[in-house]
């Protein structure tokens, strides 16, 4: 992983000067990405920068790298993963300089053309100045794992891995497009399918696409595309059989696997309970035996994850370290702007914080670690969230309602006929006649592919890269290789319930690799489930600490008033502050992160070399999960202590109800519905105790009338309190707080 910026002028003219000092600002601007060493050339019309992160050839690395006669200049960002087999198809005489992976690419080119990536395999963002034709090439890998940002005038381009490094440059526009930011599917959520080009979320900010090279000609101005790789449509050949594409899947994953662990430093693995970081760890400490690290937080560790994630790692012998965040801990305004400064996108969410966290826990506590294994890109192309599209059916619901969702766009865009589909339990207009039918299911569940790939490059590797930058760290996702996901777009109709259903193929691929439970745990969110609301909480305080701080400053931009609504964001985050269950965080994060970033752009904060972190990250050591599970607990959740002098209430929302009939249940209701019972045999005494909260007694006095000891259900008392189903109110004659956080 390294930084790449530039400036070339287009009218055959040298470069001034004074470029030397703007290109020094720009690699200033990607420095994070490449702390270990710093190159410049300024020739002629082109000027390069280039900030190395060493992982291969640490010493004979640095670039620009060039061929004999100096006539092709190369700097790159990634890994060219067959860049000896690649090697080994050169023209007899041909001599490489260095070890390094990427000066291959020089020779392919001179070789080859403009087909000189069909055959390359790895993550990359490059620029070549071939100073015989005068021309710039850009290019990018075939999921865009690796960013490469530019800006083209009348007068020149300006180029870098992050748009940071362009905004260096004072004729470079950093006007934020709101009107495209507002409708983007990415932020938006609408139930359809997307195709559009990825978003910079920036007017007049290129990003160069996944799988493609653009020209530019130095001497005219004049810009080309050539696209080198297509996301694939199923071809109809269908020549294998279920077990033969099993199998070619596992040789496929475990050869990507070995392809990421080539590196001259350590490489470490973010693991967590489900199957697809699993199996990248099976395979990897065949050769590699990596250190793992887990999510430890409120919602983790209540969806299962850290404990899955450790369970795993004790399976296949590898250390694990659980990155704890505890559910006391708020991102400051600063540390949260910092956050969103380095990723230059509105999606920046609890996702995307939490991973950050965890990458500057690997880089202050195991600098040695310079890469980073994931489990990106299985659920998008294996078929990983057609259970939840299918909203609890099986593989017939998940493509009725595919088709659903590939007729949504074209019922946007004829709303004059929406109304017949949307307002009946049954539509009374045939599909074809409302112009929302695809051609057949094996279209909507190819726009439902190509929608997943949009994902990946609008949201996937571009947070992954990003937070891994932010700490000098490379990220690296062997499903997203090409050979996988070509080979799963190559799955017939006939075998996608098989195989595509809930990740079946890498499911099946795994038997005898990984044991059952592993192989069938469900698909579980990263922070979502059971534990959600401590992560909704945790981002509705950082919205409103500091009397609103992040608000007021993300409404204060001219865009931001001519937009937003401020009285109605600001009463939407008050109402958050006091009930986030409500589910809409994420959606006034975007908001605010828009405002936020046209305040950004327009005064440029500082770069962020060294990655900014309000508190020291720590991780624990779990060694027997079920019998260290209380400390655990108590270290992520911390829950409100009740004082035995504070006065306990059932909220005006909760209900608590006995029938007649049963008297060893008692039922919560929480705005008329039954969300919990109460089990007299599992928690003795516990429903009685609720029953005697009359907003008049302190909780010792209750406990007292029950005759329910109060050391008895203090942990349910403090639970509930954290539920919100009981609320509190402090005794009269108590001056200070009743509720303080616990040890």
């Amino acid at each position: 992983m390294c930084g790449l910026a530039g400036v070339a002028r287009l009218d055959g003219a040298n470069l001034g000067s004074e470029t030397h000092d703007l290109v020094k600002r720009m690699a200033r601007a990607v420095a994070h990405r490449g702390p270990d060493e710093e190159r410049l050339l300024l020739h002629g019309p082109v000027a390069l920068a280039f900030a190395r992160l060493s992982l291969v050839d640490l010493v004979g690395g640095g670039q620009p790298l060039t061929d004999d006669g100096d006539n092709v200049v190369l700097i790159a960002n990634g890994e060219i993963y067959n860049h000896r087999e690649l090697a080994t198809t050169l023209p007899a005489g041909t001599r490489l300089r260095t070890q390094s992976d990427c000066e291959v690419l020089i020779h392919l080119y001179l070789r080859d053309g403009l087909r000189f990536l069909d055959r390359v395999r790895g993550m990359f963002a490059l620029v070549l100045w071939d100073r015989r034709r005068n021309q710039l090439l850009f290019a990018r890998d075939r999921f865009g794992v690796k960013p490469l940002f530019y800006h083209l005038n009348t007068e020149r381009v300006v180029f870098g891995s992050e748009m940071k490094a362009l905004f260096e440059d004072a004729a470079v526009p950093r006007r934020l497009d709101w009107a495209g930011a507002l409708t983007d599917q990415a932020l938006t959520k609408a139930p359809m399918f997307s195709a559009a080009p990825v978003n910079t979320w920036f007017q007049d900010i290129n990003l160069v696409d996944a799988g493609t090279i653009v020209t530019v000609d130095l001497g005219s101005g004049r810009s080309a595309t050539h696209r080198y790789w297509s996301l694939p449509d199923y071809a109809g050949d269908g020549a294998l059989s279920e077990t033969e594409f099993v199998d070619r899947y596992r040789e496929l994953l475990a050869s990507s696997v070995d392809d990421c662990g080539m590196a001259d430093v350590e490489i470490g693995l973010f693991l967590s309970g489900g199957i697809d970081s699993a199996a990248v760890a099976a395979f990897a400490r065949r050769k590699n035996p990596l250190r793992t690290f887990t999510a430890l937080n409120g919602s983790t560790l209540a969806n299962g994850d850290a404990e899955g994630g450790q369970r795993i790692a004790r399976m296949l012998d590898l250390p694990n370290h659980q990155i704890l965040y505890d559910t006391d801990q708020t991102p400051s305004p600063e540390d949260w702007k910092h956050l969103l400064w380095l990723l230059e996108s509105p999606v920046c969410g609890p996702e995307i914080y939490y991973k950050h966290h965890m990458y500057s826990y690997v880089r202050l506590a195991h600098p040695e670690i310079k890469a980073m294994m994931l489990g990106a890109g299985s659920d998008e192309f294996n078929g990983g969230y057609s259970p939840q599209i299918a909203a609890g059916g099986d593989w017939d619901d998940f493509l009725v309602n595919l088709r659903a969702m590939a007729g949504q766009r074209h019922r946007y865009a004829n709303p004059d006929l929406a109304a017949w589909s949307e307002h009946f339990p049954l539509p009374l207009l045939r599909e074809d006649a409302l112009g929302t039918a695809p051609a057949d299911s094996t279209d909507a569940y190819q726009q439902y592919f190509r929608w997943k790939y949009r994902d990946i490059l609008q949201y996937n590797c571009w947070h992954e890269d990003r937070t891994a930058a932010g700490n000098g760290i490379e990220s690296r996702v062997p499903f997203l290789d090409h050979r996988l996901v070509e080979l799963v777009a190559a799955v017939p109709p006939s075998m996608r319930a098989g195989l595509v259903w809930d990740k079946r193929i890498l499911r099946q691929a795994m038997r005898g690799i990984l044991p059952d439970e592993v192989v069938e745990r469900p698909k579980n969110p990263f922070f979502y489930g059971d534990g959600v609301r401590y992560t909704y909480r945790t981002f509705a305080r950082m919205l409103t600490q500091q009397d609103g701080a992040l608000i007021e400053e993300a409404l204060a931009g001219p865009q931001a008033k001519e937009h937003i609504d401020g009285d109605n964001l600001r009463s939407l985050a008050r109402q958050l502050a006091a009930e986030p269950e409500a589910g809409h965080v994420e959606f006034l994060l975007h908001l605010v992160n828009l405002g936020l970033l046209e305040q950004m752009a327009a005064r440029p904060p500082a770069p962020p070399s060294v990655s900014r972190i309000d508190v020291q990250p720590c991780a624990v050591t779990v060694v027997d999960w079920n019998a260290e599970r209380e400390t655990v607990d108590r270290m992520t959740v911390r829950r409100p202590a009740v004082r035995p002098d504070a006065i306990p209430v059932l909220a005006d929302n909760v209900m608590l109800l006995r029938s007649p009939a049963d008297q060893e249940n008692w039922y919560v209701v929480v705005d008329g519905a039954i969300e919990y019972v109460v089990d007299d045999a599992d928690t003795p005494g516990w429903g009685g105790f609720l029953a005697a909260l009359d907003g008049a007694r302190t909780a010792q006095e209750v406990a007292d009338v029950t005759r329910v000891p109060l050391t008895a259900v203090e942990e349910l008392l403090s639970e509930a309190v954290d539920l919100r189903l009981v609320v509190i109110s402090p005794s009269p004659a108590a001056d200070e707080l009743v509720l303080t956080a616990t040890d």
